[in-house]
């Protein structure tokens, strides 16, 4: 469900509109969608409920769009190589589960499938996931840089299960350093990684 089209007169105004959306994420990583309500948004963005109304007609439209806005996306890179192309996946990962939006991130894994609208925002997500680890597991193979077997579910798997679970296990006062060094853990993840799909087999060895 997309934004309520503006009304004619005064054009909006996109400060405000980055923090009505900033704090619905927040309201929602704080409280999930249980206690998201247009006027808890409205009085942590410093707005009157009505300029949410104005924009959005239902909350459902309004979480949307902040998490379309809001949350790091997870897109397909090409850096020439299949280690840079995982680095730069496994970064956005980790800027996804690390960052100031990591509640609210954490929160749609769990919630959003019961959320009408933003559960088909979620599919995309996933989807967004699979297609770039396909791509890359894709040119990594025609590139000859991986086994020609390689399984883009496990390799998947692997690869976002460890940024997930390294930005929950990580202290709450490390998080920061984590969020602004997110390219170095994501290397070492990706090193650790190649080095087992690469290895040889103890057949072929």
């Amino acid at each position: 469900m997309s934004a309520t089209p503006p009304a004619a007169g005064r054009p909006r105004d996109p400060d405000v509109d980055r923090r009505i959306a900033r704090a619905a994420l927040d309201v929602f990583g704080d409280a999930g969608w249980a206690g998201f309500a247009m006027e808890v948004v409205a009085r942590r963005a410093g707005v009157g409920k009505a300029s949410l109304y104005l924009r959005w007609s239902t909350k459902e439209a309004l979480l949307t769009d902040a998490l379309t806005a809001g949350l790091p996306k997870i897109s397909d890179v090409d850096t020439g190589t299949v280690h840079g192309d995982l680095v730069e996946l496994a970064t956005q990962m980790l800027d996804l589960y690390a960052g100031p939006t990591s509640r609210a991130a954490l929160r749609l894994s769990l919630e959003a499938g019961t959320i009408s609208g933003v559960a088909e925002h979620y599919a995309a997500m996933g989807t967004a996931q699979i297609l770039a680890a396909r791509a890359i597991v894709r040119r990594g193979i025609g590139r000859g840089e991986l086994p020609a077997g390689t399984s883009v579910t496990l390799l998947l798997d692997t690869l976002a299960g460890g940024a997930m679970m390294h930005a929950l296990s990580t202290p709450p006062q490390l998080r920061e350093a984590l969020a602004q060094d997110s390219a170095a853990h994501a290397r070492r993840l990706v090193d650790f990684l190649l080095r087992a799909v690469t290895a040889p087999t103890a057949a072929g060895a």
